[in-house]
């Protein structure tokens, strides 16, 4: 009988697998065979002393459950219940083969005393912490070198508390780098979904050096002013899904990553196939989407599609700097649509903010391939902000069907450029950067990321892209 049913779940997760080798292949999040997948060993949180009042401290109680489930690991895999209450705790570890449900009503509480974020070691491709040299307090929710991870549950809540670490940041108090609430390193098989985070100290999501990870139905919620509350950051990790998410935070909605200067190029890990598909929400401070700046292991195989963001600062930006090497290359942007956005579309080239003064000043990032695709703004101040780096010119940079209706009461020229190279059609404003008058159609389409592909007849006559429902 044991044997049949361990045939049964190889069998379903090498469904999965192959599934998720879909991902790489065609980009779509195919994911649900291993969201449905029964675990044969399931307990509650309270079966291990922890209480839900929101002051007991159940660091214990999560640690225990979890070095008990781990024992299911190879035998089907198991399940850890939150129920509704308020489930205080500090940092733990995940398991592989584990689903851990927030009931309806469940939150877990980071605690509010550093003490129960204990510190870890910089990540390779960083060198030391991000905000301070040195190490770094360790994720609310952890785990490293693990395989089959779900978080997901009935929209419960997973809360930092992170006031009191934006106060000890503001105040110069912190030792070390503040925390994220999840970060999962070095893992395969994540999913990530149908739930509320609120309030992270530091980054809200955090997969560093993973594969195949599904990042769905999501709130995201942190004060506009709360510091470098990223919701989203894919880290030098492959197939990755970010889909239907309402993100509202201090920082970038969603920022992909890949290492900071000589530390991401010697630890030579990209970030790669990645699809951002209908995300939603606001940024007073930063960006909807960012690339960068940590950038230095390279970016590469982005598709981001369908983004609406509202009173905000910057729609999408590229950061990068003299120093960081890698490289940001076909990246395809199709149908966004901005409300009240300051900036839409912006490329920084002197960024800065380097780990230490050991950094390759003539180690120059290659910026290429760059498509913005049915792009649609009311309400802009600036359509677009592009600085290249001087002898690094950022090329194939290609604008097709972009409409921003700019601010008439705006100082600013609507489209300001310096060392960027590529083509533009149907774009209003029109650009009046000479590198990027040229049309695309018909000699220069298989310069632009994503459109050549598509085999598409064009017609001086289209005033719109063809290429609108392409995905």
């Amino acid at each position: 009988m044991k044997r049949s049913f361990l045939l049964l779940y190889v069998l379903l997760v090498q469904a999965f697998y192959g599934a998720w080798c879909s991902v790489g292949e065609s980009l779509h999040c195919e994911y649900s065979n291993l969201a449905s997948l029964h675990r044969p060993h399931s307990v509650s949180i309270t079966e291990f002393g922890a209480v839900g009042d929101g002051v007991t401290l159940n660091t214990k109680a999560f640690q225990n459950a979890l070095f008990y489930l781990n024992s299911f690991s190879d035998k089907g895999g198991a399940k850890l219940f939150v129920p509704a209450g308020q489930w205080l705790t500090g940092s733990f570890d995940l398991i592989s083969h584990l689903t851990l449900w927030l009931d309806k009503g469940a939150t877990i509480l980071g605690s509010t005393s550093s003490e129960n974020w204990p510190v870890v070691d910089p990540l390779p491709s960083y060198g030391r912490g991000r905000e301070l040299p040195g190490r770094r307090h360790r994720s609310l929710i952890y785990g490293q070198n693990l395989t089959d991870v779900v978080i997901t549950g009935e929209n419960g809540t997973i809360d930092g508390q992170g006031t009191v670490w934006w106060d000890w940041f503001r105040n110069g108090e912190l030792n070390y780098t503040r925390p994220h609430l999840v970060e999962l390193m070095n893992s395969t098989g994540l999913i990530i979904s149908n739930l509320t985070f609120l309030n992270s100290p530091f980054w809200n999501i955090h997969p560093v050096y993973c594969r195949d990870v599904v990042v769905k139905n999501l709130t995201i919620l942190a004060p506009l002013e709360s510091p470098n509350t990223d919701g989203v950051d894919p880290d030098s990790s492959t197939n990755v899904c970010i889909e239907d998410c309402y993100i509202v935070t201090g920082d970038d909605l969603v920022s992909i990553k890949s290492g900071w200067d000589e530390y991401g190029i010697s630890y030579a890990r990209p970030s790669s196939k990645i699809k951002i598909n209908r995300l939603t929400g606001q940024t007073t401070s930063s960006s909807g989407i960012a690339i960068g700046s940590e950038m230095s292991g390279g970016v590469s195989e982005i598709y981001i599609k369908d983004l609406h963001l509202f009173n905000s600062n910057t729609g999408i930006r590229i950061k990068t700097s003299a120093g960081r090497g890698g490289y940001v290359r076909n990246v395809h942007i199709l149908n966004v649509k901005l409300d009240n956005v300051k900036k839409a579309i912006r490329f920084t080239g002197k960024y800065g903010e380097h780990p230490d003064e050991k950094y390759d000043p003539k180690a120059l990032p290659a910026i290429e391939k760059i498509t913005f695709e049915n792009v649609n703004g009311d309400g802009i101040g600036v359509a677009g902000l592009l600085e290249g780096i001087e002898g690094d010119v950022f090329k194939n940079i290609c604008f097709l069907n972009v409409t921003l209706r700019v601010k008439k009461n705006s100082k600013k020229s609507p489209w300001e450029c310096s060392n960027v190279r590529g083509y533009s059609q149907w774009v209003s404003p029109e650009i009046t950067c000479d590198s990027l008058k040229e049309s695309i159609f018909p000699e220069h389409g298989s310069d632009c990321f994503g459109l050549s592909e598509n085999n598409m007849e064009i017609s001086s006559g289209l005033s719109r892209s063809p290429w609108l429902l392409s995905w």
